[in-house]
């Protein structure tokens, strides 16, 4: 198994990691252009145009896009996330050019006819709604929102209804002339591959893309905020969230391991002591998400009204007791969960070029499977109680709820108890 890297003249790298046994491969277009790179006006596009992509192109009509993939036994899609938009195919080894040949058409050819576009908005105005109806996403939202408000980070990927039915396909044609350029995307693939072949397919079918590189996306500022909204459910969804930590942190690995610790699984701190010993929700976990300039450290519990008094000084007592407290076989736990994921991803043709993509995106480089288990296993106590102080004590808190939530305490009076700054 071998990991090569091209750069092409556009500045498109191409990034394969050849799995000789396999017969199947995975590959894509990830670009690092996503939601945070919209206007106010433009909130939603990102998603919009994923969606569009798949609607017709100069050669190809949305038919025959799903028909020519499907007739040899594949399947194409795409995501929207806040900085990267991906699409994607997983064919037999010898479909890699036809997936390229597609991807290529609907980046480089899209159509955007004003009729696809209508119908299509409609379906993601549909979407919108779903989303608002499902208090298990919408608290997701409020999170975003309250920690960075008023910014493109804060915002949903998903838009308005307001702002996707306003979008035109000029629209969709300047943001995409303005976003996907060469230096900011990857064509990524594991799996039954050909290196040469990619990229002499690359240079071909993407010779089009500008060479330019992107503008750096307006810098990130995490404020803190509470938003709630009571509503008759039989459970309460909370978030309770901090400022983390980038990608580049010399802190990122310590800090996806202290989520696994406080509640990455059924043996974590936050499931045994709140959910198994004290029966208090239904459903309870830690999380950390990065981005290129900050991060977000979460706890998601779902739990009764009646159970919400009791469940928060004891959620903020488990944080507390993580910058006094970790041992040393809850943290061998936590790595080896983390070492598992990252070996068993390997496996996976569509997360390996997933993997490929984002660390191309992110450090211009692939990183070596050694190096990031080397990082891992350098992770110990002392550090991860350093850093589990300075992140639930050194920013306001954001708290998120929905449901019947009367009871629950503002996000200052859980400032106070973690010692952490309360909104001016």
């Amino acid at each position: 198994m071998s990991v090569e890297v091209t750069r092409l003249p556009s500045g498109l790298t191409v990034a394969s990691h050849a799995m000789d046994h396999l017969e199947s491969a995975a590959l894509g277009v990830w670009v690092g252009a996503g939601s945070r790179l919209e206007s106010p006006a433009e909130h939603g596009i990102s998603h919009l145009l994923e969606h569009m992509a798949f609607k017709g192109t100069a050669r190809r009509s949305a038919t025959d896009i799903a028909e020519e993939i499907e007739a040899v036994g594949g399947e194409v899609n795409a995501a929207t996330s806040v900085e990267t938009t991906s699409y994607y195919a997983r064919i037999l080894k010898p479909d890699a050019e036809l997936a390229v040949d597609i991807l290529s058409d609907i980046l480089c050819n899209s159509a955007f006819d004003a009729n696809e576009l209508e119908r299509e908005q409609h379906v993601i105005v549909q979407e919108i709604g779903a989303s608002l109806d499902t208090p298990e996403d919408r608290v997701f939202d409020f999170l975003v929102e309250g920690a960075f408000p008023g910014q493109p980070l804060g915002r949903t990927i998903l838009g308005t209804e307001e702002t996707v039915r306003r979008t035109r396909p000029q629209h969709l044609s300047s943001y995409l002339d303005r976003n996907y350029h060469g230096p900011s995307m990857v064509l990524s693939a594991a799996g039954a591959v050909d290196h040469e072949s990619l990229v002499r397919l690359a240079e071909d079918r993407f010779a089009s893309l500008p060479s330019t590189p992107l503008a750096a996306p307006e810098t990130a500022r995490y404020v803190g905020g509470d938003l709630r909204e009571r509503r008759k459910l039989m459970e309460a969804q909370i978030l309770l969230g901090f400022e983390g930590l980038p990608y580049a942190s010399e802190d990122f690995h310590a800090v996806q391991i202290l989520a696994s610790l406080l509640g990455g699984g059924m043996s974590s701190r936050l499931f045994q002591e709140v959910r198994e010993k004290r029966g208090l929700c239904y459903s309870i976990y830690s999380f950390h998400w990065s981005f290129a300039d900050t991060g977000l450290f979460g706890i998601h519990a779902a739990t009764g009204a009646e159970d919400i008094d009791e469940l928060m000084p004891v959620l903020t007592g488990e944080l507390e007791r993580a910058s006094l407290d970790i041992s040393e076989a809850e943290v061998a736990r936590a790595k080896a969960q983390m070492r598992a994921s990252l070996l068993m991803s390997l496996e996976s043709p569509a997360a390996r070029a997933g993997q490929l993509a984002r660390q191309v995106l992110l450090f211009g480089r692939t990183i070596p499977v050694d190096e990031l288990v080397a990082k891992i296993d350098a992770v110990d106590t002392v550090r991860l109680r350093e850093l589990a102080g300075r992140i639930f004590t050194g920013s306001t808190p954001t708290l998120a709820a929905i449901g019947p939530i009367e009871r629950l305490a503002h996000r200052d009076r859980i400032a106070e108890r973690l010692g952490s700054p309360v909104a001016a």
